[in-house]
């Protein structure tokens, strides 16, 4: 009961990250990139990281899961989640984490910007602020960051 009402006590703001990116392509492209596991291996993760394990079933319900490779040859644990809804060209939203983990909420979303460009933004609500803090200091951010910058030099 003590961790319900920590955390009904802490802000969505407190524990959320944006991150918003605009790609020179367009909607449909950056949302195949991302629900095909074919694609997602050429793209996810820092630089320098490959994905070995992609393991995708892509439907609402759906599961997946992902195991990355350092650029010395090391493994990470790999993670995974749960698709919870799914909206072609518009919306995905998924649960993710490692198995001991408890799951955080990613959401990305797919504007039109400017002509044959689209605005992406990967909105990830984590269950309490600690989670956060623990994954932004492991180099969350940067990390998406980087993934997404290989996914911009795989959509060109």
């Amino acid at each position: 009961m003590r961790a319900d009402t920590r955390r009904s006590a802490e802000s969505v703001v407190d524990r959320e990250v944006v991150i918003t990116r605009v790609f020179d392509a367009p909607r449909r492209l950056l949302f195949e990139a991302y629900s095909k596991p074919e694609h997602v291996q050429r793209w996810f993760g820092p630089k320098g990281f490959s994905l070995p394990l992609c393991e995708m079933d892509f439907r609402v319900g759906g599961r997946f899961r992902f195991g990355m490779r350092g650029p010395d040859g090391t493994d990470f644990p790999p993670f995974g989640g749960e698709y919870l809804e799914i909206v072609p060209d518009e919306r995905i939203v998924y649960s993710s984490g490692w198995d001991d983990d408890e799951k955080f909420i990613v959401t990305v979303t797919y504007a039109d910007a400017a002509e044959g460009r689209t605005t992406m933004t990967i909105h990830t609500l984590f269950a309490s602020i600690a989670q956060k803090n623990q994954h932004v200091g492991r180099g969350y951010v940067g990390g998406v960051s980087a993934g997404l910058d290989k996914l911009e030099e795989y959509v060109r």
